[in-house]
């Protein structure tokens, strides 16, 4: 029995630390496992869908305009450091009126502008079809990047929700919540790379 590669791409690309990691992992410890499971599930099928998107050749439609790629990653940068500003800003255990996780559709619209899904999309297009029609390889980059994409989500999920554990102090909720988002406003440099 052989594993598809593309299914082992996928896994390591989506695995691999980068804002959707840093957020769910933030919103396990702040808000718990449950309360996250709307990001969850957002994050699940934005990334299928831009997969399939980018198995479409939409991904290849954006590389081909510069200027369109230029002002999606001045959004994405944008958008990243503006959450880093707010969990930085965050109390960690202590809730202000107003704080909540990621909606469903938050994390979906997320995903079109989160430059590391996009990357790792148009990598497993362009390196790992197998020669389908167009409908064909959307199909299979979807539902490749949303089923390997949950068990990534909620794994990094209760992983943040089980730190809460560890982080009984406010000084230790503030160097949680600086070190994520330190990590979520470097993850924006990497929409240059």
């Amino acid at each position: 029995m052989t594993i598809d590669p593309l299914y082992i791409f996928v896994f390591l690309g989506l695995f691999t630390p980068g804002p959707n990691v840093i957020l769910l992992t933030a919103s396990g410890a702040r808000f718990g496992f449950r309360a996250t499971l709307p990001h969850v599930a957002g994050v699940v099928v934005g990334v299928g869908v831009t997969a399939g998107l980018t198995g479409l050749g939409v991904g290849a439609l954006i590389l081909a305009l510069p200027v369109l790629t230029i002002a999606l990653k001045l959004i994405a940068a944008a958008w990243i450091v503006w959450m880093a500003w707010k969990l930085l800003q965050s109390r960690g255990g202590q809730m202000k009126a107003g704080d909540k996780p990621f909606t469903f559709w938050q994390a979906v619209l997320f995903q079109w502008v989160n430059a590391k899904v996009w990357a790792v999309a148009v990598a497993a297009a362009s390196g790992y079809g197998i020669g389908l029609e167009p409908w064909g390889e959307a199909l299979r980059l979807g539902s490749a990047f949303s089923g390997l994409n949950l068990i990534v989500c909620l794994f990094w999920s209760f992983a943040g929700s089980l730190l809460t554990y560890l982080l009984t102090t406010p000084r230790a909720w503030r160097i949680f919540t600086t070190v994520m988002a330190a990590a979520l406003a470097m993850s924006a440099l990497m929409v240059f790379l």
